[in-house]
């Protein structure tokens, strides 16, 4: 008889062009599922670009992946399910966040207002959360994790990391520390929904 497999379901969360879909590309074992949408014309009024300028396409529904660790006792396996970025989507995250154990929110420093929704999403769905800052080794925007961590008035329990999310070893650094505070109780400002 097979071991009994454990399955968690984590959250990507983040401003619009932060990363999320990359991130979740970058660890998925599995053809990652994506709902990226062209920008048009019609969405200039909604879609704030600035810092992202070059962006074409968005997600409008989730992204989802999946990562095994069969070497675990038992065998775990991460089921990864990223928001869209932008509030007009926000109505659909406690959604996408049901059932979840922690939740990963990816902030870009040279936008870091953008990151407010998602931080906020995060500490009331009242589960663990990580703060992953993505940075590149030629971004200017370059910021230690303890600053991003005054700047975001962060609990000294949110574990904040920097990483890349196109580079799969970086990911994994953050779903690491993500999955050490699952067995830590959740910030003390944290609330139910």
């Amino acid at each position: 008889m097979p071991d009994a497999e454990c399955l968690v379901k984590l959250v990507v969360t983040g401003g619009f062009g932060t990363g999320k879909t990359t991130l979740i590309g970058a660890v998925s074992e599995i053809t990652p599922l994506r709902t990226e949408a062209v920008l048009t014309q019609a969405g200039t009024t909604t879609d704030v670009l600035t810092g992202v300028e070059g962006k074409t396409t968005t997600t409008v529904a989730l992204d989802f992946g999946r990562l095994t660790f069969p070497d675990a006792d038992p065998p775990v396996k991460v089921f990864f399910f990223g928001t869209p970025g932008q509030e007009r989507f926000a109505h659909g995250w406690n959604s996408i966040a049901h059932g979840a154990l922690g939740t990963v929110v990816l902030v870009d420093t040279s936008r870091l207002e953008i990151s407010f929704p998602s931080l906020t999403f995060a500490e009331k769905l009242g589960i663990p959360f990580a703060v992953a800052v993505n940075q590149f080794a030629h971004d200017p925007n370059h910021y230690t994790p303890q600053e991003v961590r005054d700047a975001l008035d962060l609990t000294a329990d949110v574990p904040v990391i920097t990483c890349d999310a196109r580079d799969p070893a970086s990911v994994a650094r953050v779903l690491t520390a993500l999955l050490t505070s699952l067995t830590r109780p959740p910030s003390p400002r944290g609330a139910s929904l």
